[in-house]
């Protein structure tokens, strides 16, 4: 495994990717989900979720989000301090699709809109003719990484507006537009936006996942032990470029949406209203793609309650919301979900005491888990236990527990490491 970090589209384009995909047949019934190719495209994308999730410690949740963004055909934001595997993740995940061209930027204020879409052919204008080579950028992508994306020029901001909502770049000798051949981009910054051009940039991108260091010690010690050791190469599952076009382009499109799953999201609208949290009509409308993308990952030919845990990563603009909205999407989703947030509320105020005794001796630290820490961390490992058991028996996602009960570990593992002194390459087995 590794952790090292190498580092309102328009209204007639709600499927992002159909530009390069114009002409295909379309499926004879809405059943293009029910294919054995769409069958094994799901199933194989799920195995590169799999092996991504298992490869990168703490990141099954962003792995999954980003498989199932690509698939809507959107852009997402990976966002989030230097050093948290933000390229790398991005790098794997695009290499697994064959036969697509792959583009990635880094991006400064200082980046002209040639380097990401064309230079001028030299050659071609000492003979007096004006024209851009294409090949190897952003013009010819279906699958690109903007890291940086919000230090975006200002001479480049319009094609990258133009580029991410329409899929079409305009040449600098004023010829036709170019149709660009890009599915979907995942872009990364290690801050938000800070004026409006970037903050228009912002907008277009319908997934944002926050990520952090790793916070489990049994992990930080794996990773530092991977950086020593020489592990078997891990399996590698990819994905031929035309099968997920036609994932993209048809089959998601054809998961059903039920209308139980119409009013669900308007409930949640309704609710996050309430709390001032206004997210735009052409956000929830790109939305629906999402939830239709999840259900077709899992395999399912309808679109689940489960499935509308991915609006975690989009009805947010600011982190500080990012909390209030998950609430209100799980809470939605799953009558546990709440229960097992309430567990995470506690586990962080144990983690804040904890960071408030750092300096204390060992017997005073020994003291606090004997007295609370011990008890709490036990009762919620047990009940988080209890709460998965009950909504795998009904059916109910348990993604939500899975992600506290990561969180329980992680916390009992640094009481172990921190207060009590066990060491972290021992703690895995305590767990």
């Amino acid at each position: 495994m590794s952790d090292m970090d190498a580092e309102g589209t328009q209204e007639a384009h709600d499927t992002p990717g159909a530009a390069d995909t114009q002409g295909a047949d379309a499926p004879d019934t809405p059943d293009a989900h029910d294919t054995p190719d769409a069958q094994d495209t799901a199933k194989r994308l799920r195995a590169i979720t799999d092996e991504l999730s298992d490869r990168f410690y703490e990141r099954a949740d962003v792995v999954r989000t980003l498989v199932v963004t690509l698939l809507a055909g959107q852009h997402s934001l990976v966002l989030g301090p230097p050093g948290t595997a933000k390229s790398e993740l991005a790098r794997e995940l695009t290499g697994r699709v064959e036969g697509a061209a792959y583009w990635e930027i880094l991006l400064s204020k200082f980046t002209a809109p040639t380097r990401m879409f064309g230079p001028i052919d030299v050659a071609a204008l000492a003979r007096g003719e004006y024209r851009q080579v294409y090949d190897g950028r952003a013009t010819t992508a279906h699958i690109a990484f903007i890291d940086e994306i919000f230090k975006c020029s200002t001479a480049a901001l319009n094609e990258t507006l133009g580029y991410l909502n329409e899929r079409i770049y305009h040449p600098e000798n004023g010829g036709p537009p170019i149709r660009c051949p890009l599915i979907g981009a995942i872009t990364a910054s290690n801050e938000l936006p800070g004026g409006e051009d970037s903050a228009a940039i912002y907008d277009r991108l319908l997934v944002r996942i926050e990520v952090g260091y790793l916070e489990d010690p049994s992990n930080f010690a794996a990773l530092v032990r991977s950086a020593v050791s020489r592990p078997a190469a891990p399996p590698r599952t990819t994905v031929e470029l035309t099968a997920l076009r036609h994932a993209v382009a048809e089959a998601v499109p054809a998961v059903d949406v039920p209308d139980a799953i119409v009013d669900a999201v308007c409930t949640l609208r309704a609710a996050l209203r309430r709390k001032e949290l206004i997210a735009s009509d052409r956000r929830w409308r790109q939305a629906v793609g999402l939830l239709q993308a999840s259900a077709y990952l899992d395999g399912r030919p309808a679109v689940a309650e489960s499935d509308l845990s991915v609006l975690t990563h989009v009805l947010w603009d600011s982190p500080a919301e990012r909390p209030t909205v998950e609430r209100e999407v799980l809470h939605l989703v799953n009558p546990d979900a709440k229960e097992a947030l309430d567990l995470a509320d506690a586990l962080d105020e144990l983690e804040a005491q904890l960071d408030a005794m750092a300096g204390q001796s060992r017997e005073a630290l020994s003291e606090w888990v004997i007295r609370q820490a011990h008890n709490k961390l036990a009762m919620a490992g047990k009940r988080l236990e209890k709460l998965r058991q009950d909504a795998a028996r009904a059916g109910r996602s348990t993604a939500a527990i899975d992600r506290v009960t990561g969180r329980q570990r992680a916390v009992r593992a640094r009481v172990l490491t921190e207060a009590l002194g066990v060491d972290a390459s021992m703690v895995q087995a305590q767990l």
